[in-house]
């Protein structure tokens, strides 16, 4: 197979089924042909990526990570997408074990959130709604503080629980997209922490978006960015 890339997915399946979906869904075609080639590796048993940037466990999933990009770089594609956002703490280690491209989910996500939502005067705040790993690492903090006009907003302890209840009790853990949680959560980011728009560094949450296809809230959903460049690159590389 020519011409295709690699997904490291599975972190968690299901965020990564929606991911796949949303590509699918986006790539133009009017025969099988046109849809895009790509491999799918869905390492589910990747530890948990949270647990061990919070010290809860020992099992580095950089690891697991490594091995992966050794294996697969044999084969060659044109770049590697990571569908994970906090695994993204890891991304430099990751990058040095391949000479692939990986594309860098938080950093596209800042970008689209600058030139959609950068002021012409004064900031703009932007609420980050992630795991507690994610948070911890600073990986979105630090891309979206590259832009002098956003200034970046976290929730507080009770609120970051709601997130994490979100993410694990019900997506991960039993498969539900908790509208009303989710809707609860923008609301308060919007009308309490006076934000203009809320990233969305988490898949679980992508999930969750796609699932609701909330509008009355802005978001930029980082997955729902890496899928645009993943198929603006797939396509500008087809011959």
């Amino acid at each position: 197979m020519e011409n295709f890339f690699t997904i490291l997915g599975g972190m968690g399946t299901l965020a990564t089924e929606s991911f796949v979906h949303v590509l699918n869904e986006r790539t133009p075609i009017r025969s099988d042909q046109d849809y895009l080639n790509y491999l799918l590796v869905n390492h589910a048993t990747v530890p948990d990526r949270t647990d061990f940037i919070l010290g809860k466990s020992t099992e580095n999933p950089s690891s697991e990570l490594k091995k992966d990009l050794r294996q697969y770089t044999k084969l060659q594609p044109d770049f590697f997408v990571l569908t994970c956002n906090t695994a993204h703490h890891f991304f430099d280690e990751l990058q040095e074990v391949t000479n692939i491209p990986i594309l860098h989910m938080p950093r596209l996500a800042a970008e689209v959130t600058s030139q959609k939502f950068g002021k012409k005067t004064g900031k703009t705040r932007v609420g980050l709604l992630a795991t507690e790993g994610t948070i911890k690492t600073k990986v979105y903090e630090n891309e979206l503080n590259k832009f002098d006009h956003l200034d970046v907003v976290l929730p507080d302890t009770n609120l970051q629980q709601e997130v994490t209840n979100l993410i694990y009790r019900d997506v991960k853990e039993s498969h539900f997209c908790n509208e009303e949680l989710y809707y609860q959560i923008l609301q308060k980011m919007t009308e309490e922490y006076d934000c203009d728009v809320m990233v969305l560094g988490c898949t679980e949450l992508s999930l969750v978006q796609e699932a609701t296809q909330n509008e009355k809230y802005p978001v930029v959903d980082a997955q729902s960015e890496l899928a645009n460049e993943t198929l603006r690159l797939a396509l500008k590389n087809r011959k």
